[in-house]
């Protein structure tokens, strides 16, 4: 090889941002694959290529011992001092063994290497980037649809968002932008693996900090989330500074930030509740948009019992009882919702019942 070759290298490692001492480490190991191929050699063997001059040389490495009994690997303590008397017993001897026709090998195999070398710097260098952004929020642009498995181009990286990810009777086509959320990383034999998901509550909480500088700052706390993607979705946020709204702050005037999300999310309900410490006031809260009339709780079980207007029983409970199970989600606790006539008819039923035991 030559000092241009070099040259090459030092200036392909800087534009790929791979050091000129990684690229040579490869192509030395390479190189001594390259030899014993070859060459059908069974040397302990080392190859140095000179980082200035682009010079190659192959070495056969051999201990140093009193009786030889595998020339190939072994040379004797005499053998050893007639090429220099320093040498001892354990000792490694280096033999330069290079073969006239080695560089036209190591040129054809310093090509290869280089490649493979680029390709496996430029996946490492996009797993790390990406590793680090797990449970983060990303712009990608739909590339192609392969198996219902959406491919997105998030820049230096392709992302999948598979169908579990996806929101349900949202439609993607080639060329749209959307934000998504970086679920997981993983290597793979063919570079990094990027999971994509539209549907983790994550992706509701990423786009609330994005829009509202209060979350941002810390003022303002998001304390859980509950969320049927594509339908609707609940959130718990409380603040820290008690002349700062979170509820307020988080739809913004006229609505302008959650709007953002939900547009964002084409047209997904949400519902922004105030996180309280009394799990009474949390569970009243969490059943918005409805009123809540009382809330008995049961530490033990962790469970309650929520009374509310007859007439708004059904907007607490939710279509095919979403509002109630989101609300159950969000807060931890087990609610079972009754209307106000149900619960004094129940009422009566155990003082008729006490008042029949009462005269037997």
């Amino acid at each position: 090889m030559t000092t241009e070759f070099i040259e090459a290298i030092e200036e392909i490692g800087k534009e790929k941002g791979i050091s000129k001492a990684l690229l040579l480490e490869a192509l030395e190991v390479a190189l001594i694959s390259g030899y014993k191929k070859n060459f059908g050699s069974s040397q302990n063997v080392e190859v140095n290529v000179d980082d200035e001059t682009g010079d190659v040389k192959v070495y056969s490495k051999k201990t140093v011992v009193e009786d030889v009994e595998d020339d190939i690997l072994e040379i004797s303590i005499n053998d050893a001092k007639n090429i220099d008397s320093s040498y001892e017993i354990d000792d490694v001897v280096r033999i330069e063994v290079t073969p006239r026709n080695f560089g036209r090998i190591a040129a054809q195999t310093a090509k290869q290497v280089v490649m493979q070398k680029i390709k496996e710097a430029e996946r490492e260098i996009v797993f790390d980037q990406y590793i680090n952004r797990e449970t983060e929020i990303i712009t990608g642009q739909v590339q192609r649809i392969s198996k219902n498995n959406i491919l997105i181009n998030l820049g230096k990286a392709e992302g999948v968002l598979p169908p579990t990810e996806q929101i349900k009777n949202e439609n993607y086509k080639q060329g749209d932008r959307i934000k998504t959320y970086i679920l997981e990383v993983k290597k793979t034999t063919k570079g990094p693996q990027i999971l994509l998901s539209r549907t983790h509550p994550g992706l509701v909480k990423r786009l609330f900090e994005l829009e509202v500088p209060e979350i941002h700052d810390g003022i303002v706390d998001i304390f859980s989330i509950s969320r049927e993607a594509g339908s609707r979705t609940k959130l718990a946020v409380y603040s820290t500074d008690e002349n700062v709204d979170a509820v307020g702050a988080c739809v913004g005037f006229k609505g302008s930030r959650v709007k953002a999300v939900v547009d964002e999310l084409n047209g997904e309900k949400i519902d922004i509740v105030t996180w309280d410490e009394d799990p009474k006031v949390f569970i009243a809260n969490s059943l918005s948009p409805s009123n809540v009339i009382s809330v008995d709780i049961n530490e033990d079980e962790k469970s309650a019992l929520v009374i509310v207007p007859d007439y708004q029983l059904s907007l607490a409970i939710g279509k095919e009882g979403q509002n109630a199970r989101l609300a159950a989600k969000l807060t931890g606790w087990k609610i079972d919702i009754k209307s106000e006539s149900q619960s004094l008819q129940e009422s009566r039923e155990v003082e008729d019942t006490d008042e029949e035991e009462t005269t037997d």
